[in-house]
């Protein structure tokens, strides 16, 4: 299905204003933004418009009662061509999302033509210097101006870009959460809804007051089993092969997090996919046999653990290991993304 995308174009681009050496994350915006709007039985009125705030009444639903989704995703710069990655995932777990939170689904033609052509506007805006990223945010919330629970009947989806450097810059230091959880069995945690990550800041806050960086989630009913970190998934290098804690609902199944677990699988490297206990995890930081931590993400992409902390104990899993299974991964995934390797998994989009 052919949807009939009408364009206003930014009188005046903001892209000589943007020091693209200099463009941090999450803070620079690129001139437009894609726009539909679900009107109770259909998408209507799929329109580019100039970047810029939205008007909303005090009695929007989706600020009273959380009905709001996302997705976050990234294009790289190739030569002249601009590469997406994965893109077509993203759309599915957006309605995945948008399924459990009682949200209209998206056709996979408006997500893709809208997606396609902003960044054709825009695509100058896709840096090219290492480590960066166009940073891509597909969204939905709810919009009717009704105090009352219930799902709302109107919709509002949208798609805006950002260029962004890295998210990290250094190895994280991480604590264990033992007290606070992410999310609870036959709830949201495995949908990327607002509430998950407002709910997640203040264990961040009190983590981060103490100096560390991050904190990671345990199991909701015994805080003994890994789960994830902060806004990313958690894998563990050891010497009989690679752990990264089983996925229920209570997780983000990270697409990021599946691209590793293909490359490692495609190298020829074991991967479990199995319950990972932090007492496990402890004793294995003790004996020497925990290589390597490392966590993924769109946002995040790969990024090492410098060492975790449980219950006043410090260890430290860089100290004594090494960064091989990562920095490998490292470089094939910047290979895939940027174009300088073949995509044997059709993972890459060019425009």
């Amino acid at each position: 299905m052919s949807h009939n995308i009408t364009t206003q174009l930014s009188a005046n681009s903001r892209i000589q204003e943007v020091d693209f050496n200099n463009i941090g994350f999450g803070k620079i915006f690129s001139d437009h933004m894609f726009l539909a709007d679900w009107d109770g039985q259909t998408w209507t009125n799929p329109r580019i418009i100039p970047y810029g705030n939205l008007s909303l009444s005090p009695a929007t639903s989706a600020i009273h009662y959380g009905q709001s989704i996302f997705e976050g995703m990234k294009a790289f710069r190739h030569e002249e061509k601009v590469l997406l990655f994965r893109p077509r995932d993203n759309w599915r777990r957006l309605n995945q999302s948008a399924d459990r939170m009682v949200m209209p689904e998206i056709p996979e033609s408006l997500f893709m033509e809208g997606l396609l052509a902003l960044l054709n506007i825009d695509r100058n805006w896709v840096p090219g210097s290492d480590g960066s990223a166009l940073y891509i945010r597909p969204f939905m919330f709810a919009t009717d101006d009704f105090i009352g629970v219930k799902p709302s009947e109107k919709y509002c989806f949208a798609i805006f870009t950002c260029p962004v450097g890295p998210y990290y810059s250094k190895p994280l230091r991480i604590k264990v959460e033992e007290k606070y959880s992410r999310a609870a069995p036959g709830g949201v945690g495995f949908t990327k809804c607002a509430g998950n990550y407002g709910g997640a800041m203040y264990p961040t806050k009190l983590a981060q007051a103490e100096g560390f960086d991050q904190v990671l989630w345990t199991d909701p009913i015994t805080h003994t089993l890994v789960e994830e970190t902060g806004t990313t998934n958690f894998f563990a290098v050891t010497e009989n092969g690679i752990i990264t804690p089983e996925l229920h609902d209570t997780m983000l199944a990270g697409i990021t997090r599946d691209s590793v677990i293909q490359l490692l699988k495609h190298s020829r490297y074991t991967v479990s996919e199995k319950p990972l206990s932090v007492s496990e995890l402890k004793q294995q930081a003790t004996d020497g046999t925990l290589k390597e931590l490392f966590i993924t993400g769109t946002a995040a992409t790969l990024i090492n653990i410098e060492g975790f902390s449980h219950q006043g104990n410090y260890f430290d899993v860089m100290k004594s290991g090494n960064q091989d299974v990562s920095n490998m991964l490292r470089e094939k995934m910047n290979g895939l993304r940027h174009g300088l390797l073949p995509d044997q998994f059709g993972w890459i989009e060019v425009l």
